[in-house]
Formats: C-alpha cells, sequence, structure tokens
C-alpha cells in the first residue's frame, strides 16, 4: 500500500521476529522437547512426564489448587472491584479511595508476600489478623488468666474434669486454704493483691485462693500465705454436694472468698473454667487454611486492577440509560443488576479472563507465604515446576508441567483475543 519492497518490510520486522524467537518460540519448543525425555536428558520417555501429571501427588494437590485459585480468585476480586467502582463513583472523595485500593498494585509480589506472612503470623502479638480475631473472640467469650495453675505438694486438691476439687468436705467456721502453683509472676492478674489468709466466720465457709510460691531456695512457707505471694483474684470457687452445685463465689483481689451456710459439708471446686487456656486464633498458615489465606492476599493486591478497570467501563456507560430507568420506576438495586452490570459485561468478562490468566501463574506469593510444613498443603502447579526442575532435579516432568500450563492458558487466551476483537469491530 505504501510501495514498500517487501525485502524492505522484512529487515524491519527481522529484529522483532529474531527477539520473538529468541525469547518465545525456542523456549516453548525447547520445553516441548525435553518434556519428552528422561531425568538425564539422553533417554526418550514419551509420554510418562505427562502420565506423572496425573499420577504424582504432588502435581495433583497443586493441580487441584489451581483449579481452586481459579475459581475464587479472578470471581472474588472482580466482584470487590464492580462494588468499589460502583460504590465510589458519587462520592466527593472517591479518587483517594480508589488511589489506596490500587496501591497495593505498586506492590511486588515478593514484598506482598513478605507483608502477609507476618499478617498471617501466628502470634497474635505479631500477627494482624490473629490480633483482630483474638480480640474479636475475647470480647464474647473471655480467656482465664490462670491457664497452667495446679495443686502444689500436700495440696488439698485433686484433679476432677479439667478443674480441681477438695478430697474432704468442708466446714462452716473452718478456714479453708487452696493453695496453686504455676502461673508466671507477669502473667498474674493487674488487680491481684498480697494474699491474706481468711479468717473463720460463724456459719459460713472462708478461704483463700493464692499463689503459693515464693522465690528463693528455701524461702516461704507451704500452705500458708507468705509477704511476697498473691492472691488468685477472680477465680471461681463452688461448693459441690452431691454432685451439684450448692453454692458459687469468686476470690476477692487478695485470694479470700467465702460461701453461705449451705456450703457445709459440700467440697470446693475449682472448675475448668478457671484453666482455660487463652485463645490463640486461627491458624491461618495451617493445612487447611493456607490456600484461603494466601488468595486473601492476592485479592488484596488485584481488587484494585479490577475496579480501575471497571471503574474505567462505567464512565463509558450513557448515563440516559440509567436515568430513563429510574424514570420509569427502577430502585438502584434494579438499576445495577438489570442496566448497570449488563452494560459493563464486556469489561467484567475482560478483567476476569485477565486475572485467571494471571492465577494460573501464581508462584512468588504461594512460595513466600507457606511455610515450609504446609507448602506441600498449598502447592500450585507453577510452584510444583520449580520444585520438580530444582529442588527434586526432574527437568522432564517439569518441562511436561510448564507444557501442560501452557495448554491451560491458550483457551483462556484466546478467548480474550477473540473479544478483544469484537469490541474493536463495534
Amino acid at each position: 500500500m505504501t510501495g514498500t519492497r517487501r525485502t524492505v518490510a522484512a529487515l524491519f520486522l527481522l529484529p522483532a521476529l529474531v527477539l520473538l524467537g529468541a525469547l518465545v518460540v525456542y523456549p516453548i519448543g525447547y520445553s516441548v522437547v525435553r518434556s519428552l525425555y528422561d531425568q538425564s536428558g539422553d533417554g526418550f520417555a514419551g509420554a510418562d512426564n505427562y502420565k506423572a501429571l496425573f499420577t504424582d501427588d504432588g502435581i495433583r494437590t497443586a493441580l487441584k489448587n489451581n483449579v481452586i485459585w481459579v475459581v475464587f480468585a479472578p470471581t472474588v476480586a472482580t466482584a470487590l472491584g464492580l462494588i468499589f467502582a460502583v460504590l465510589t463513583e458519587r462520592v466527593r472523595w472517591g479518587t483517594a479511595f480508589k488511589l489506596v485500593v490500587f496501591m497495593p498494585m505498586a506492590i511486588s509480589m515478593l514484598a506482598a508476600g513478605i507483608i502477609f506472612r507476618l499478617v498471617y503470623d501466628q502470634d497474635p502479638d505479631k500477627g494482624v489478623a490473629n490480633a483482630v480475631w483474638v480480640g474479636v473472640h475475647d470480647t464474647f467469650a473471655e480467656s482465664s488468666a490462670f491457664p497452667k495453675a495446679h495443686p502444689g505438694r500436700d495440696s488439698p486438691l485433686r484433679p476432677q474434669g479439667g478443674g480441681f476439687i477438695t478430697e474432704a468436705p468442708v466446714r462452716t467456721g473452718v478456714p479453708v486454704a487452696l493453695p496453686l502453683v504455676g502461673v508466671a509472676p507477669d502473667q498474674m492478674p493487674g488487680s491481684a493483691k498480697k494474699a491474706v489468709k481468711a479468717r473463720p466466720a460463724q456459719g459460713e465457709i472462708t478461704g483463700t485462693a493464692w499463689q503459693d510460691f515464693t522465690r528463693g531456695k528455701g524461702v516461704g512457707t507451704l500452705g500458708a500465705p507468705d509477704p511476697s505471694e498473691r492472691g488468685y483474684a477472680g477465680m471461681k470457687i463452688e461448693a459441690v454436694k452431691d454432685g451439684e452445685v450448692v453454692a458459687s463465689t469468686k476470690a476477692a483481689a487478695d485470694g479470700t472468698f467465702t460461701l453461705p451456710g449451705e456450703a457445709d459439708g459440700a467440697r470446693l471446686r475449682l472448675p475448668a473454667s478457671n484453666f482455660k487456656e487463652a485463645y490463640n486464633g486461627l491458624d491461618w498458615l495451617g493445612p487447611s487454611l493456607v490456600t484461603p489465606a494466601i488468595i486473601g492476599s492476592y485479592i488484596w493486591m488485584w481488587a484494585g486492577f479490577a475496579m480501575v478497570l471497571i471503574a474505567a467501563g462505567l464512565s463509558g456507560i450513557p448515563r440516559e440509560l440509567l436515568e430513563a430507568a429510574r424514570v420509569d420506576g427502577a430502585n438502584e438495586w434494579q438499576v445495577f443488576r438489570r442496566v448497570t452490570v449488563p452494560l459493563l459485561a464486556p469489561v467484567l468478562a475482560v478483567v476476569a479472563v485477565t486475572l485467571m490468566i494471571n492465577v494460573l501463574k501464581v508462584f512468588d506469593l504461594v512460595f513466600i507465604i507457606a511455610p515450609g510444613s504446609s507448602q506441600d498443603d498449598a502447592n500450585v502447579l507453577a510452584l510444583e515446576l520449580y520444585r520438580k526442575g530444582f529442588s527434586e532435579d526432574q527437568p522432564g516432568i517439569a518441562s511436561a508441567i510448564a507444557v501442560f500450563l501452557l495448554l491451560l492458558v491458550i483457551p483462556v487466551m484466546w478467548f480474550n483475543v477473540r473479544r478483544l476483537r469484537r469490541e474493536v469491530r463495534r
């Protein structure tokens, strides 16, 4: 059309063709050929490496996790992007909100993996996820301050149902000593005060529950409160007679407690609720939750990408159509469901398909976030390719995984290109 000779055009295209061949065509061709050979590369293995894709337990787990990734990650990221784009369209600070949501895209996968490895730390004092989870849990179910408390030597208490109970019945007018040990000084309740020996009271059961331990060899008296020992503030005490609780109370700050005369002849029980271990949150990076946790970090990064593309598509929707629907009596939900979403369908499809291609190749987040103990459970095809090729020295199987991944991506890419061409024709 321009009069340029084909030879000249070919010369101009030659550098691009050479680069394309060296960086794309040759690696693909070499991977296909290498996938047909054994570990050494000398013996022809035929389809054996491809058979391993469906017989190797690690590869099958990776394939299963890839299916989970493809189904949930693009869907949730696209849905969140749609919600963010629609809700921020009419607010003043919408641009600032979009900037904040899009900001994780500026972070590399490696950095995001390190961030979320810390976010999902099991220790609530380090991991943000468990700090929030434990805070919510403890709001509705308070944990005990004495999880490791237990009777010491010559104690009148014996174990029962996770708690402890006195061996002999108690009598009114006779003070009861309930000495315990095992709570570190820095773990004692802040309200705990110096333990006081209970005084006898006519017609009532009195006693003291305290930490019967004084630092220093040979210091202190067993079975009696010493000056440096503190009471078990808030310890629950129950009087049990014939298997039924006839009275209950809680120890004061100095460890003393009082029960009414109905407790005469009963045995005193420290129920298991006093010794319940503190709730430590969820094991986010354990075998059962590691894949959803990593998908959550991926959505944190890519929801902003989906939001920006959908917002661009939303700005191209004719406002007359939305106003016409409102004039016809449609509420905002109906306008969104029956007008906005159908008009955004091409954009939503492109975003979802793009994210599908992306998650099929996910590697960095899984490799960084999943600890060694649960990496097998979080395994994906790209990570298994790396492990087979470098850790296990099986380049034939690694090449077969690479070819299999390419075959999985090609239909999705073809669908995306076809849709884009259809949009250009319009």
